[in-house]
């Protein structure tokens, strides 16, 4: 096979996808300090989604719902309280009710840990009240991510594993025939490069590379924002394992190794019918901003530096890729960085790692030295000529 970097192609917008302005951000911690915490919890919804409240009246008590795929979220702001509340399965007579509570018993020990999960009248409630004098910036994200993320998770495994239903039947929006032929052609071509690059790792007997191929084949995909359903399921839980160092390597490279065989195995139809745009009230990736990012890239520093050293541009090249699409799977980040990276893995897709490994770390110390913000603002022609020349 012809040692060159695998293919790559930025993914198709999703529809409605919640940006973020880390003005917002600065705004909110600014106005907790001052003790004007209604303004501190308005500002972190809108650095969250500012779309959420742009025609709200923010003198006003605030009231809101909004899909998070398949679960409804319940916002609501006064001058004394801030409450989030998520109704997202109900109880039938076919459900295995004793299973399921006992799930959910579970769930409210671990993972979470701010809202708890009740139940009404055979409705299942992820809720959460608290004053508004205590709505730091830090708990008011990491509770409306708590919430957002279980509850669009939960409601499909809860009504595959003990046959509960939906509280309200999710509102998708399909897929065009051009965007349904874009996807699969990128979802195919993820496939067939795994298959082909980790029989040559396979054949060379270079098992640390067959892992980076997994990860990188599985981030690509999951890195879709109109992946969902049990297939977005699937893949978190195993990119979760994959960079779970508590893990056996070999345990978790076998794990990976034996979920891409299924994936390859299945029919495009069951592929496609998990890719459909979905309304979200909130990005499901961890904030970001500058120093997080630059603290994000001294934590690899070393490594880099070491191949760099080292001239190994073959590792450095596997490296940056699979790290730099983390980055994008872990964080909301904003569009000039998202750009940046998705132009540097489109313009490394099919080259040799002597000619890649450079321009992949060209971008990885700009995001380190935090000239990525300043360079991203540069018309798409100038950032790119200014990165790689």
């Amino acid at each position: 096979m012809e040692n060159v970097l695998p293919k790559y192609k930025r993914p198709l917008k999703g529809i409605n996808e919640p940006t973020v302005s880390v003005d917002f951000w600065d705004e909110a911690i600014d106005a907790f300090d001052e003790k004007e915490f209604r303004k501190a919890a308005i500002a972190t919804v809108n650095y969250m989604n500012p779309n959420l409240l742009k025609d709200i009246d923010a003198d006003k008590d605030i009231e809101i719902i909004q899909m998070q795929g398949s679960a409804e979220i319940h916002l609501k702001i006064t001058k004394e309280v801030f409450s989030v509340k998520a109704p997202f399965l109900k109880i039938t007579s076919e459900t295995n009710k004793i299973a399921l509570l006992r799930k959910v018993a579970e769930a409210n020990f671990s993972p979470l840990t701010l809202a708890q999960i009740n139940l009404h009248n055979d409705e299942l409630w992820f809720e959460y009240e608290m004053p508004i004098s205590v709505c730091q910036p830090n708990k008011i994200y990491d509770l409306l991510r708590q919430v957002c993320v279980y509850a669009d998770d939960y409601d499909d495994m809860f009504i595959e594993n003990y046959k509960a239903s939906f509280y309200k039947e999710p509102k998708y929006i399909l897929l065009t025939d051009t965007e349904k032929e874009q996807v699969w052609s990128q979802i195919n071509d993820i496939l067939e490069d795994y298959k082909n690059y980790s029989q040559f790792f396979k054949d060379k007997r270079w098992d640390d590379y067959e892992w980076d191929i997994t990860v990188i084949s599985l981030l690509k995909i999951s890195n879709m924002p109109y992946i969902h359903g049990v297939l977005r399921t699937d893949l978190q839980e195993y990119i979760s394992n994959l960079f779970n160092g508590n893990l056996d390597f070999k345990f978790r490279q076998d794990k990976g190794t034996n979920f891409m065989k299924e994936l390859c195995a299945k029919s495009k139809e069951e592929i496609m019918s998990n890719a459909y745009h979905a309304d979200a009230f909130i990005s499901l990736r961890w904030r970001s901003s500058e120093q997080i990012i630059k603290d994000w890239a001294t934590g690899r520093l070393e490594m880099v530096q070491k191949y760099e050293k080292d001239d190994s541009n073959f590792s450095l090249s596997y490296y940056l890729q699979f790290q730099l699409l983390k980055l994008i799977y872990d964080y909301n980040l904003e569009e000039n960085y998202t750009n940046a990276i998705n132009n540097v893995l489109e313009e490394v897709s099919g080259l040799e790692p002597s000619v890649a490994a450079p321009k992949l770390a060209k971008v990885f110390h700009a995001l380190h030295e935090g000239e990525i913000n300043l360079l991203g603002k540069k018309k798409k022609k100038g950032f790119l000529s200014s990165l790689f020349n």
